[in-house]
């Protein structure tokens, strides 16, 4: 896994991860929304952490 995400995408995604997280936290989002907004501040905090987004590889796009 070569890294495709440069360091602006990178600090994107924490920051919309912390958001969504606040707002469940304070439960703004409820329910099945707030559950399908959980996953995707995961997945944006792990592929933060690693650098590398799957699905930059079909569209061939990098950040980097």
């Amino acid at each position: 896994m070569t890294p495709n995400m440069g360091n602006i995408d990178r600090i994107a995604r924490v920051i919309v991860a912390l958001l969504l997280g606040f707002m469940i936290v304070t439960q703004v989002l409820t329910g099945a929304l707030a559950w399908i907004a959980g996953i995707v501040a995961i997945v944006f905090l792990a592929t933060s952490a690693i650098g590398f987004c799957p699905l930059y590889l079909p569209f061939g796009v990098k950040t980097r």
